[in-house]
């Protein structure tokens, strides 16, 4: 394909900046990438220690983030996922029993009856309530706006979920989906992941996991495709400013476009984009940042017999089997994923461990008789927007009141949490509005 027609500027090589530059490649649209960071990416990369290839943070997506799925099938890439048959999620305990939450092959939400029946971290009664507020859920409307004033720690409790339920059960997918506790989760958001992912298709909730490092999968395959394509990428490229015009200003040279996408986090887009643009820009800071850190420990030994885990009564989350994505030859490395890490981002690494390795000790007996050969952590300060009540009503639309300016990031309004999917669907939204603008500038 030979682009060709007006050109148009995307800033911020995330994943809705790169979703969006792919879109307007392929509809035929010039289009430039400019990142201030030497890589693509964003949120999602990795980096080298002492032989290992690390990503910053684990990342899992479900069979329902049909956006993100056709990003990684543009990047030729499917091949560099796992995506379970079923889903099927041990759940540890510290010295006691397992659960195990494995879907059945049925329509849903009757897929996931005879994992609830089952699940053995829950009482009997406990398993029948989780059942009716499943049924109340599928009767609420995740858009609604009064939504989003409701907290959904609040209504769970108005439908009987008691507190062996929410930490089992509940907890467990909407704290790792959210990055935020369920008291403090907003409903509408929190609705939506239940209804989408657990109520929905029988096959909506199956994990996919990378099997490649991050920064491969997000940052060389996606410059390699938009540079394919006949697009341009620019990294290590500081825009300052967007202009009326629109122009941009890139490492101190005004650079004209014909459209412009800020595909940057809601801290950076609001001192980016001009105030005629988005007079409401200075209330994003309100949706403020939920953070969360990963534990990583590398054994001289296997001491996990299974790819991935969720645990309760526990400060690990969930836990991942890291050794063969990043090329340890001997022993295994293992990847704690901690959302909604408030009480751990500024603590040090030396009480993370003590903390973390006889909790780790507790659920895989075998990490007792192991050593460990590398400890540390990576936090991820500003991972997602806060998800809490009131919220929504922050989430600016992606078009802007100055013509051919549009927003593109997870922090957008997209109909979807701060995940990846919802940054592809912010990118493509980005694109199909910039095809309608320059349609509309060239008057076909």
């Amino acid at each position: 394909m030979n682009p060709r027609g007006n050109a148009a500027a995307v800033v911020g090589g995330g994943l809705a900046g790169i979703s969006a530059a792919l879109a307007l490649l392929e509809a035929g649209v010039r289009t430039t990438l400019y990142e201030a960071r030497p890589r693509l990416g964003g949120a999602t990369h990795s980096f080298d220690r002492d032989g290992l290839t690390v990503d910053n943070g684990q990342h899992v997506f479900l069979k329902c983030c049909t956006a993100y799925r056709g990003l990684l099938e543009r990047l030729d890439a499917l091949d560099f996922v796992r995506v379970q048959d079923r889903l099927d999620i041990p759940v540890l305990t510290p010295d006691g029993p397992a659960g195990r939450l494995r879907r059945a092959n049925a329509p849903g939400p009757l897929h996931l009856l005879p994992a609830l029946a089952r699940y053995r971290l829950m009482p009997p009664g406990d398993r029948l309530r989780a059942v009716r507020a499943s049924l109340a859920l599928q009767g609420v409307d995740p858009q609604d706006p009064a939504l989003d004033g409701q907290a959904m720690g609040a209504w769970l409790a108005a439908h009987g979920q008691r507190e062996r339920a929410r930490t089992a059960l509940w907890e467990l997918f909407l704290i790792s989906a959210l990055n935020i506790g369920v008291d403090d989760a907003a409903m509408g958001p929190a609705a939506m992941v239940c209804k989408q992912g657990l109520l929905g298709r029988s096959d909506a909730a199956d994990i996919g996991v990378p099997t490649v490092p991050l920064g491969e999968l997000h940052g060389v395959l996606a410059a390699k495709r938009i540079e394919r394509l006949g697009g341009r990428v620019h990294l290590k490229a500081k825009v300052s400013a967007v202009e009326a015009g629109p122009k941009l200003v890139v490492d101190g040279e005004p650079v004209a476009a014909d459209a412009v996408v800020v595909a940057v986090p809601h801290r950076a887009a609001a001192p980016l984009v001009p105030a005629q643009a988005c007079p409401d820009r200075d209330r994003w800071a309100g949706l403020g940042a939920s953070p969360i850190i990963n534990v990583h420990v590398v054994y001289d030994r296997p001491v996990m017999d299974v790819p991935f885990a969720a645990a309760v009564d526990s400060v690990v989350q969930w836990v991942f089997d890291r050794t063969e994505i990043s090329g340890l030859a001997d022993g295994q490395y293992l990847a704690v994923s901690v959302s909604a890490a408030d009480d751990w981002i500024d603590t040090p690494a030396a009480d993370v461990r003590a903390a973390f390795l006889p909790a780790l000790e507790r659920l895989f007996p075998a990490a007792r008789r192991a050593r460990v050969t590398d400890f540390f952590v990576t936090r991820e300060r500003h991972a997602t927007f806060r998800q809490s009540p009131g919220s929504g009503a922050l989430r600016p639309a992606s078009a802007t009141r100055l013509p051919g300016l549009f927003l593109a990031g997870a922090w957008t309004d997209t109909g979807w949490p701060d995940t990846m999917e919802g940054a592809v669907r912010s990118g493509l939204t980005a694109a199909r509005l910039v095809r309608r603008h320059l349609d509309g500038v060239s008057g076909r």
